[in-house]
């Protein structure tokens, strides 16, 4: 919730602190605008590298818990600025808290959940960044912007609370030794009635046939193949151009002359973007990965490549005005142009709706499932890294190509690697649905099947 929250402060606060009636201490030249809503994406790429020595060293939900601080400390920073610096500097940290987040969160569900409904827990963290991002944009209707950085803070504190009583990563703890520790932490997750010994046994399987991997063996399918597949979907889920389209889409809806207020305008896509991440998370174990990828990159491609005709159209009459006809002329003329005013809106919706039903939730469940089990802290860290580093680029690129060319040539961009979205799917991404960590990995190191075949009385053949 704070993530999506956190990553979409930009869009009420910035018609405010860019207008004339601003504090002259806070007034945002383009320039310094174009930071205040990238170097979010700083602190992310900062926050997922510290993420990568924070999993393995105390732990993912440790890490979650010690995001509060510079989510806390940000917000506080924002909240109470009397200067530039303290407004970068408040982004900057609560960029920090998002990239720590987004590096521990996913792992830390896909080693706790059941493998029949991992898709739909991994689907949760997105459905509550949306609600967040909707709840930000709800506010900002009413909350002066102050207020809104102080009512980011709640979410970090609660968040601290309530995981006091999750238990500890089973994988983890046995990963540690503490084999007791572990029994107690999956019969909390499964149930009193669960029996928890084939689970364990697998586990503690896959840790034993693990080794420390060198850089020889990061040259072998098993390690590279998923690293590099879940590196690819996050550049290209960055890529489509999502984070600048949700940090500035206030400002894009009043470039793009919507007959509603850009501010009711993204109160609309928040709502929609919530409902769609709620489809995906109900169909993602039953229409599997894939499919899902599949219509969400069509959605997308088709919305953008829409936007990105109406924004390069110049506007002329659509029916000869003359003399005798002119009020009717006229009339036609008005009612045609209100109703093509709606387009950017109705299609901006669809690229949202199809970004929250695939590449959305998808890439990072994904992420979480295929990563290496031996190295996935640090290649989630260094996931979350390059995501974030590509969202900073093209974030900050953003506003100086739409003051340069007009909406046109970034649209333009997102649609052409929309279609790379559908080729990466095509040949790169295995379908995970009802699969095991364990099979997973098998998969890579195989290369052909998820079943795992051992003679070990504790590995069941799937």
């Amino acid at each position: 919730f704070n993530f999506g929250y956190s990553l979409v402060y930009p869009s009420p606060v910035l018609p405010k602190l860019t207008s004339p009636d601003a504090d002259p201490r806070l007034r945002l030249d383009p320039n310094q605008a174009a930071w205040f809503g990238s170097i979010y994406s700083l602190g992310a790429a900062a926050g997922g590298l510290g993420a990568m020595l924070l999993n393995d060293l105390i732990g993912r939900k440790m890490s979650i818990m010690m995001s509060a601080v510079p989510s806390t400390a940000g917000y506080t920073l924002m909240g109470g600025a009397v200067n530039l610096s303290m407004l970068h500097g408040g982004r900057f940290l609560t960029g920090v808290a998002g990239g720590m987040t987004a590096a521990s969160i996913p792992v830390y569900i896909s080693e706790i959940s059941h493998k029949k409904v991992r898709g739909a827990l991994g689907s949760c963290p997105q459905i509550t960044a949306v609600f967040g991002t909707l709840t930000l944009y709800a506010l900002g209707l009413v909350v002066p912007w102050r207020w809104l950085a102080v009512a980011g803070c709640v979410p970090a504190v609660l968040m601290v609370v309530l995981l006091v009583f999750m238990p500890s990563s089973p994988r983890r703890l046995l990963s540690l030794g503490q084999e007791q520790k572990a029994e107690k932490a999956l019969r909390w997750l499964r149930g009193a009635k669960y029996n928890t010994s084939i689970e364990l046994n697998a586990i503690q399987h896959s840790i034993n046939t693990q080794v420390k991997i060198t850089l020889a063996q990061l040259a072998t399918p098993i390690y590279y193949r998923p690293i590099l597949i879940s590196v690819g979907m996050r550049f290209l889920q960055q890529m489509t151009g999502i984070t600048p389209i949700l940090v500035y889409l206030e400002p894009i809806f009043a470039k793009s002359s919507v007959s509603l207020e850009p501010r009711y305008d993204a109160a609309i896509v928040g709502a929609v973007r919530l409902l769609s991440v709620a489809v995906a998370a109900s169909l993602m174990d039953k229409a599997g990965r894939k499919a899902l990828l599949y219509t969400s990159s069509m959605l997308m491609f088709l919305s953008s490549l829409t936007l990105t005709m109406i924004s390069h159209t110049t506007p002329c009459p659509a029916v000869n005005v003359t003399a005798p006809n002119s009020e009717l002329g006229n009339a036609l003329q008005a009612s045609q142009e209100t109703a093509l005013s709606f387009v950017p809106l109705i299609s901006t919706v669809v690229f949202i709706f199809g970004y929250a039903m695939g590449w959305g939730p998808i890439t990072w469940l994904l992420m979480s499932e295929v990563l290496p089990l031996v190295a996935r802290g640090v290649a989630s860290g260094l996931c979350v890294t390059v995501s974030w580093v590509t969202a900073f680029v093209l974030t900050h690129a953003f506003t100086l190509l739409v003051d340069a060319y007009g909406l046109y040539v970034p649209y333009l961009m997102f649609t052409v690697v929309c279609v790379f979205c559908l080729l990466f799917n095509a040949v790169c991404i295995p379908e995970t649905r009802k699969r095991s960590l364990e099979e997973i990995e098998n998969y890579f190191r195989t290369g052909r099947t998820f079943t795992i075949r051992q003679n070990h009385p504790s590995v069941v053949s799937s």
